[in-house]
């Protein structure tokens, strides 16, 4: 098998190299979980595109079993194949095995950067690392950052910077990254700490409001405190609460993952007091709520863990929390026809798929079409569009071109990331469609406020 799989991955087997160097944290027997059957290759995005087995799971566990084994020297060939992963976590889905591939990947990368500090981010200028670490985990900075934008785009400045071409005299990283964002909403400041239930109380719960996310779209953590609330739910926001250090993580940088997830902990209570009558901590973006559903992993060996285990269990996504509570039927129709994309931190890493698309089809007058090839990484994966952006750009140009197929006048999903990627590209291919999170499609059928896109439509 060893032979057969190298020659498809086209890197020679070494004769056997010392093995006292530094070896990743990896338990050695979830690498033996593999059986390399393939049937992981069709989920992957990078296989799907390039065609490379190397770049398939089956053939990064292989690449990371035979340096582990000392057989493989880490050479820079086999650390580009290991850096173009997108960590989307399709791969886990599809396995029949359960190969918990996630445990594989982090604390590979983590070893690589160990041995080459920085080279996680080694792609990125200082400005950028500067803005992934410093800025974006913070809402109240990321908020700050992005006003002149908001100015911009608000006073037309934006489209006339555009239009006259002086946007190409910026510095090619800050026109990538000005590319990305979507037509900005203003900001509601913020959100009381005690949001009371509308109606009779049914569940107590916490609200996570993330960073970019309640930055770029503060519109959807509004949403989803007033969804909250008109299903019965006292919602309680904690004001010290801080990044879910993904970022960092993904990065390679456990150290700061860990603080912010101490921060957390004592932001609602975990640390302090018991918190018995709270029945969940809602999370409305998947990759916020695939980290820190993973912060037993993130705490694991550190005298944090039990407290991250307690923490997990109240760890809900909103459209996972609605369906289990019964969510009350909106009635305001919206006359669409839409498609719905798997986030992959949420069908993948949290294994969430068809809550969203029950709560989509609850919305009087929507019609909701499969999108094909739904659970591929639209190329967002966090940081990923800034680490790789060739790869980003082409599964994010396949991922618009299948929405295009549908005729949808909206698609829906329930991470930031994806939002933005996907809404990039739409701009490009197909603009005009509506790209949103699901809570928002359903706040718009309780309440009747329809977003400015759809009330310049005449079907709706």
């Amino acid at each position: 098998m060893s032979s057969t799989l190298a020659s498809r991955i086209d890197l020679p087997l070494l004769s056997a190299v010392p093995t006292s160097a530094p070896q990743p944290a990896i338990d050695y027997e979830l690498l033996l979980d593999c059986v390399h059957c393939g049937l992981c290759t069709a989920a992957c995005p990078t296989y799907v595109e390039t065609g490379n087995e190397a770049d398939s799971p089956r053939g990064r566990i292989y690449l990371m079993r035979s340096v582990i084994d000392g057989v493989l020297e880490l050479d820079d060939q086999v650390k580009s194949h290991l850096d173009l992963c997108l960590n989307c976590r399709a791969c886990e889905t599809a396995c029949p095995s359960g190969v918990q591939y996630g445990k594989l990947i982090e604390p590979f990368r983590e070893h690589l950067d160990r041995l080459e500090p920085g080279r996680a981010t080694q792609t990125l200028n200082a400005f950028q690392r500067f803005l992934l670490f410093y800025v974006f985990p913070s809402r109240f900075w990321t908020r700050w950052a992005l006003a002149p934008a908001r100015f911009a785009q608000w006073s037309g400045l934006d489209e006339l910077l555009r239009r006259s071409g002086a946007l190409q005299l910026l510095p090619k990283s800050l026109r990538e990254m000005h590319g990305m964002l979507p037509r900005l909403k203003p900001h509601y400041g913020e959100l009381p700490e005690f949001l009371p239930a509308i109606g009779k109380r049914r569940a107590r719960v916490g609200l996570f409001l993330g960073c970019v996310a309640d930055a770029i779209y503060p519109e959807t953590n509004l949403a989803t405190a007033w969804v909250l609330q008109h299903n019965g739910c006292d919602v309680w926001i904690p004001q010290h609460q801080t990044c879910c250090g993904a970022l960092h993580y993904h990065a390679a940088q456990d150290a700061p993952a860990r603080r912010y997830a101490v921060q957390n902990f004592e932001a609602f209570g975990f640390r302090e007091r018991p918190l018995a009558d709270l029945d969940a901590i809602i999370v409305n973006a998947a990759g916020c709520g695939a980290m820190l559903k993973e912060y037993d992993h993130l705490m694991h060996g550190t005298p944090e863990e039990t407290t991250a285990i307690r923490f997990k269990k109240k760890l809900r996504d909103i459209s996972e929390f609605l369906v289990e509570l019964g969510p009350i039927r909106p009635t305001h129709p919206l006359k669409l026809r839409a498609t719905y994309h798997d986030a992959c931190h949420l069908r993948h890493a949290q294994q969430i798929a068809k809550p969203p698309r029950q709560l989509l089809e609850l919305i009087p007058g929507l019609e909701l079409v499969a999108l094909p090839e739904s659970e591929i990484c639209c190329g967002a994966a966090g940081s990923y569009n800034l680490t790789q952006p060739e790869m980003a750009t082409r599964l994010g140009e396949r991922k618009t071109q299948h929405i295009v197929s549908t005729q949808a006048q909206a698609v829906f999903t329930g991470n930031v990331g994806c939002l933005m990627q996907i809404d990039r590209h739409l701009r490009h291919q197909c603009p005009g469609i509506w790209t949103a999170h699901p809570i928002d499609a359903l706040w718009a059928s309780y309440s009747g406020e329809l977003p400015e896109v759809l009330q310049r439509s005449p079907s709706v």
